[in-house]
């Protein structure tokens, strides 16, 4: 990688992607935006932007262009819960602006990372550990763009030799950027009720497991997915990838070995309820782990110390 473009780089993943990209790489890593969502501070400041419209895909290529980018990082979506209030937008961003990507891509030989998601899974899948080949049958607009989104990216590499690469990411927990209307997104909301002092309403049912994974091995994975040896890849889009699995009450009682007077109710939300049911306890990485040699750093316990004193930071200002 030497010059890359980042799609929706003011998002919950594109900011933090957007900024370690820039402190790893010296040539062009090119925040791409849509208007009314422009990057703001040290986002702007460190280095290209480019209104990017993933539906336009003249903005796509003119970015490319410009900065002579080789790789692309398409992280625009609807996350899973907005996505079922807005199915027609979804399909539009999640599959019309990756159809756009993709061409840009053909045509400029770019290299494309464009994240799926355990929501690509369904009720059918094994619950448990599951392997990395096995039926995705989602049954929310957001894991039908997910599947659609491997198989699109898997057919450009066959059939044209796009260099298509991509990870499923489990529920991403950080300190940077606010939840963004996710499923999982509880347990990034639970931290920051705890930091500010502040009762807990949880909308996920005790019991409910669900595979997590702090940013900062996320944003590694991002980047070591595009620096792999493509001569080991036997799968490319997309890989399981793995830190940890729990449920409301694991986090609850974890974050109270630091935040002692910490309280938590439920309130089930019916809507992220049903999602988080279809979706699996906890992925096999076994693949990621053979191919490119994957390994996460953060477990619970480390990242619930890590979050709470960055949070108890921010809020002390």
């Amino acid at each position: 990688m030497k010059n890359i473009l980042i799609i929706g780089s003011t998002g919950q993943i594109g900011s933090e992607l957007t900024m370690l990209l820039r402190k790893n790489y010296t040539g062009n890593v090119v925040a791409g935006y849509i208007p009314g969502a422009e990057p703001k501070g040290e986002l702007k400041e460190s280095g290209p932007s480019a209104i990017v419209d993933i539906t336009n895909s003249q903005q796509i290529a003119d970015a490319v262009t410009k900065y002579q980018v080789d790789t692309i990082y398409n992280l625009a979506a609807l996350l899973s819960a907005v996505a079922e209030n807005k199915p027609q937008l979804a399909w539009k961003i999640g599959l019309g602006g990756l159809f756009n990507t993709l061409e840009v891509a053909r045509e400029k030989n770019c290299a494309v990372f464009t994240p799926s998601s355990i929501g690509s899974f369904g009720p059918g899948t094994p619950k448990d550990k599951t392997p990395q080949d096995t039926i995705q049958r989602p049954k929310t607009m957001y894991g039908v763009t997910k599947v659609s989104g491997e198989l699109l990216s898997d057919y450009y590499f066959t059939r044209f030799g796009v260099d298509t690469r991509s990870v499923r990411f489990p529920g991403l927990i950080s300190y940077v950027t606010p939840p963004g209307g996710g499923t999982t997104d509880y347990a990034v909301d639970i931290y920051y009720s705890a930091a500010k002092g502040e009762k807990f309403v949880c909308p996920i049912a005790a019991g409910t497991y669900m595979d997590m994974m702090y940013m900062p091995d996320a944003l590694r994975a991002a980047i070591e997915i595009m620096e792999a040896d493509p001569a080991r890849l036997v799968h490319r889009n997309s890989f399981n990838i793995a830190s940890m699995s729990f449920e409301p009450e694991t986090i609850y009682q974890n974050i109270r070995k630091y935040v002692p007077g910490f309280e938590m109710e439920y309130q089930v939300d019916p809507l992220r309820q049903a999602i988080a049911d279809s979706w699996p306890n906890s992925l096999d990485d076994t693949c990621a782990r053979e191919e490119w040699d994957w390994k996460p750093e953060y477990d619970l316990e480390a990242m619930t110390k890590d979050m709470l004193a960055k949070l108890k930071q921010r809020f002390a200002h």
